[in-house]
């Protein structure tokens, strides 16, 4: 806005050697500085300290394998996200859908917990569901996850886009 367009015009009554007189007063506003707000995402991932990296792939349904190094303690959601890996998280990690299912290599499914209820019912939703599925968001990154490789379904079913 241009500073004229904060002025603010005012009328006063202002007393004056005992009589009552209309004033006008202009009253500027401050100017507010220019800010611009950072990139919303549901979670920053921090790149891994030197000698703590962990290894993850992503394989496209294209079969294009992409292998990054991540940090312990980010989701495969997350990490999806901040290396433009088409994951689509529409719930943005609260377990509300099932956009961000993966088919986890078998060997790392194993040594994976059992999924929740909630992750169960949200897999259910799930396109392409298999034994070795699992939400991206509820997969955490550890030592013991380090090389792990999971496979993007070729869909995904977001409820709240179909018709």
């Amino acid at each position: 806005m241009f500073r004229s367009a904060l002025a603010r015009t005012l009328r006063a009554p202002v007393v004056a050697a005992g009589r009552r007189q209309a004033v006008k007063m202009t009253v500027q506003a401050p100017l507010r500085p220019f800010s611009v707000s950072s990139v919303l995402r549901h979670k920053h991932v921090e790149p891994p300290k030197p000698g703590e990296e962990l290894h993850c792939t992503f394989i496209t349904p294209d079969g294009e394998k992409t292998t990054l190094e991540v940090a312990a303690g980010d989701s495969l959601l997350d990490i999806a996200h901040e290396h433009d890996i088409d994951l689509e998280g529409a719930c943005e990690g609260s377990l509300a859908c099932s956009t961000c299912h993966v088919i986890v290599d078998p060997e790392y499914y194993e040594k994976m917990e059992e999924p929740e209820d909630e992750e169960n019912d949200m897999l259910d939703l799930a396109f392409g569901l298999t034994e070795t599925s699992r939400l991206g968001c509820q997969c955490i990154m550890s030592k013991e996850f380090d090389g792990i490789t999971v496979t993007l379904p070729s869909a995904t079913r977001n409820m709240s886009f179909q018709k």
